[in-house]
């Protein structure tokens, strides 16, 4: 379902203050029985961060189960965005960030990935304050998380870390071998083992023995 917008709330959202007093009076303008339900809406934000549309996806139950990828990026889609936040209310007015919320982000984060659309942050708010979880740095954190990630997305991360590695490895051996063939060179033209060394980083020992 789609919120209204007012004209002085299509602004550019350059921080989770700006985005909480605008979600404030969203909540407010709710009827006071449906403030004690759960909401979780989804905001969509241009390239250059002005506010293009609020979204509720989500009234009176909030399970990571139930809230499907569908339901947070159609819009999104639709209307060509390239960053969404997603903004969740605890009507206990407890901010602290539940195992939902994190799976929900998780989640979205990941998808987020494929549809080629990033998830700023997710808020936590009340009537009177809220918390963000880019601000207390959840974000980075679930954005390694790998709960969520594809088998084949997955496979493909392995599989690049994995030649990363191998080519450390190849790169490290190259460069041992080029410092042998240094000091070699330099031992043969009388060099000290210990100037050779210094400016090889091969061991002594090592030297000793070319």
């Amino acid at each position: 379902m789609h919120v209204p917008i007012l004209k002085e709330q299509k602004i550019k959202i350059i921080n989770s203050d700006k985005l909480f007093l605008i979600m404030q009076e969203v909540l407010l303008r709710e009827h006071e029985i449906d403030r004690d339900k759960e909401h979780l809406w989804v905001v969509g934000l241009a390239n250059n961060n002005q506010l293009l549309y609020i979204e509720l996806v989500s009234h009176d139950t909030l399970k990571a189960t139930l809230v499907e990828p569908m339901d947070i990026y159609s819009w999104a889609l639709q209307k060509r965005c390239v960053k969404i936040m997603l903004v969740h209310n605890h009507p206990d007015g407890e901010l602290l960030p539940s195992k939902t919320d994190k799976d929900i982000t998780d989640r979205m984060i990941q998808v987020g990935k494929i549809v080629d659309i990033e998830v700023l942050d997710y808020l936590i708010i009340s009537t009177d304050d809220y918390i963000s979880f880019n601000s207390i740095g959840l974000m980075d954190e679930l954005a390694q998380s790998t709960a969520w990630v594809p088998d084949y997305i997955l496979k493909k991360r392995l599989q690049k870390q994995a030649e990363k590695e191998a080519a450390k490895v190849v790169s490290r051996e190259a460069r041992k071998a080029k410092g042998l063939e240094i000091a070699k060179k330099m031992k043969e033209k009388g060099y000290d083992p210990d100037t050779i060394k210094e400016l090889t980083g091969v061991a002594r020992k090592r030297i000793l023995k070319l």
